[in-house]
């Protein structure tokens, strides 16, 4: 199973991607990861007792108002594990991946999305506790966030992250950066 380092400004976390479960998303993240895609952006929500979101290209201006609104250029292309070719659409998005039954659970990668379909990008949340609303089959509410990887090692670093002083719009008053996303 492959892992990924998540080298911050605060510290380091180590997480598990679940590409056997969750290949077209997990290979997503791997694709963008390798590219250097996340090098240099910054959080752009926090919100404590729920979850950070990172992932989107404008906020590598930490002072940008539409941090949060962007993702990969579009008619990008990855193949995953089973030799499946998937090409983003022109707003960069993948199709959703509604398969594995991996709940929202404290320390869980999420894809973030706008809520239409296929609306996944870049954008991704670490949970920092069980959100289980979130999760695609609970349908309690039209949230639907699948997971595909949990942090294995520097949670207290996500923790950390979580309790950051926040401005009105969730962003980190001193920004927290991606320093790199290493994949092995």
């Amino acid at each position: 199973m492959p892992t990924a380092t998540f080298n911050t400004s605060e510290g380091s976390f180590t997480a598990e991607l679940y590409l056997d479960q969750m290949p077209i998303t997990a290979s997503n993240f791997i694709d963008l990861a390798n590219s250097g895609f996340y090098n240099g952006l910054t959080f752009h929500r926090v919100i404590p007792n729920f979850m950070l979101q990172f992932g989107c290209p404008k906020s590598k201006n930490p002072n940008a108002r539409d941090a949060g609104t962007g993702g990969p250029p579009g008619g990008g292309s990855y193949t995953t594990p089973g030799g499946e070719t998937i090409t983003r659409d022109r707003g960069g998005n993948i199709p959703d991946e509604f398969t594995a039954k991996i709940s929202n659970e404290p320390g869980t990668l999420s894809m973030a999305n706008t809520g239409q379909p296929n609306s996944g990008g870049s954008q991704f949340f670490v949970n920092t506790v069980h959100n289980n609303f979130l999760d695609w089959y609970d349908k309690s509410t039209p949230s639907q966030h699948p997971v595909f990887g949990k942090v294995t090692s520097g949670m207290d670093v996500v923790m950390k992250i979580s309790g950051v002083s926040t401005d009105g719009n969730d962003k980190p008053r001193t920004p927290v950066v991606m320093n790199s996303v290493t994949i092995a």
